[in-house]
């Protein structure tokens, strides 16, 4: 058996089940499996199939996205694209930052890629949609608000708020109208991975975030779907308020621990999933980090309404051996219990051979931003793009780093700046935003104190 969708839809209803369902969030690493570049795999419905179809048979999955795309809206609605070779596109005009409601294309499913999408989904529900539960991920509202709105959203919820909610309804429409998509062509879960609500406060996300998605879970249960509320980043401060939404699974990255969010869905008698971590273990770790790191999430998951997952789109990059483990673990139980017995965790830390700046010293503000990677992380992204606007608008000396914890050079600079969430922004050695996209206000003050403190102001 190389997949059981019936138990993975069970686990989505919260239901007990004989063991973990495994759900491998494969994107552009199907890509890779198949030996091509993100950028084409995106764009061919005849290689999205192959990588899937490859997926598959490494990896045994329960269930399995068609595209991990969150872009694909942003598209048809006249977003330009950032083409990457191992990363999904980035979003990088806004056509709300002067544009109008009203000059904003038609959302139509025969514009952009989703003909190619619709070509995928039906080929690989007829191949392996008997046995693995397909998934089809669609933007969130409050996300598809920023990509059409800009950096300039955050400050337009307190200032213009009524303007907001106009562009996260039509947002939350399109998302209604893209989850029919989805299930009218065989998708059998609708998951909203709506990253950056990570980015907001509980008050906001209960006004900007909460009716919306509702509205989207709802219009799903109506069509008989089951639906998942899936936020990459650091959700911490929100998750009371994801729990209370009323999808039928939260899914989280490595941020959140485990055992809190199944707490926490207990009590709203939803289903949870997570939180496998991309980038020290699947990405950079071995096979017996991975085989470890699966057995915690299984510990932590127990054997009702638990899906095990990585904490987000897989890198391009993970090797596939260390997915290979994570599916032996799940799938062999005597496997499972060596591995637990037999392998002792390799501690691969580097943060005692980096060497950090002398900050009070440099003749400028050093910011150093720790990311996931702002190619493929839209809150890293706009994490990114909010500083180097701060950065050039303040005119006060500054150099700024990214470290991405895609490379073990990244995850030691997290580890020596004290850093916990990603992604965080750092002035002069000290994490200073975290997890949390500042103002422009706030970010250009900020700079300018670090810059009247070193004396270097211009």
């Amino acid at each position: 058996m190389t997949g059981n969708k019936e138990l993975l839809l069970k686990a989505i209803r919260n239901e007990a089940t004989p063991r973990p369902a495994w759900l491998p969030f494969v994107g552009v690493h199907g890509a890779r499996l198949i030996g091509t570049t993100a950028d084409r795999y995106l764009q061919s419905a005849d290689l999205i199939v192959q990588g899937l179809r490859k997926a598959h048979e490494l990896y045994r999955p329960d269930g399995l996205p068609v595209v991990f795309d969150l872009q694909l809206e942003a598209e048809v609605l006249g977003c330009q694209l950032k083409w990457a070779q191992e990363a999904p596109p980035a979003v990088v005009s806004h056509p709300l930052e002067k544009g109008k409601l009203a000059d904003l294309p038609t959302f139509d499913f025969s514009q952009g890629r989703y003909p190619i999408v619709k070509e995928a989904l039906q080929t690989v529900k007829k191949e392996i949609g008997d046995r693995t539960a397909l998934y089809g991920l669609i933007t969130g509202p409050f996300t598809m608000a920023l990509h059409l709105l800009g950096n300039n959203i955050f400050l337009a919820m307190f200032d213009e708020p009524e303007k907001v909610k106009q562009v996260v309804s039509l947002a939350t429409g399109i998302a209604r109208h893209a989850s029919d998509f989805y299930l009218e062509n065989g998708a059998d879960v609708i998951a909203v991975v709506d990253p950056m609500t990570s980015q907001i406060s509980q008050d906001h996300f209960r006004e900007f975030v909460t009716p919306y998605a509702n509205a989207i879970f709802d219009h799903v249960r109506a069509q008989g779907g089951l639906s998942s509320l899936f936020v990459c980043g650091d959700a911490s401060r929100n998750l009371e308020a994801m729990c209370r939404t009323s999808c039928d699974n939260i899914s989280i990255d490595e941020n959140i621990p485990l055992d809190r969010l199944r707490d926490l869905t207990r009590q709203s008698d939803k289903s949870f999933g997570g939180n496998l971590k991309l980038t020290s273990v699947l990405l950079l770790g071995d096979s017996d980090d991975a085989r470890l790191d699966a057995i915690r999430c299984m510990d932590v998951g127990g054997s009702c309404g638990f899906v095990l997952a990585p904490g987000c789109d897989l890198p391009f990059a993970v090797p596939s051996e260390n997915l290979m483990a994570v599916s032996e673990m799940v799938h062999d139980t005597y496997k499972r219990e060596v591995a637990r017995r037999t392998i002792i965790t390799k501690a691969a830390e580097h943060s005692g051979e980096l060497q950090l700046p002398d900050y009070a010293k440099e003749q400028v503000v050093c910011i150093d931003v720790i990311t996931l990677d702002s190619s493929s992380c839209a809150p890293c992204q706009y994490m990114m793009d909010a500083t180097q606007r701060a950065a050039k608008a303040s005119q006060v000396p500054v150099r700024m780093v990214e470290h991405r914890i895609t490379t073990r050079e990244g995850i030691a600079m997290m580890k020596r700046l004290g850093v916990a969430n990603i992604p965080t922004i750092c002035l002069d050695g000290k994490p200073e935003f975290v997890s949390l996209i500042p103002d422009q206000n706030t970010l250009i003050e900020a700079l300018k104190a670090c810059a009247r403190k070193k004396g270097c102001v211009p």
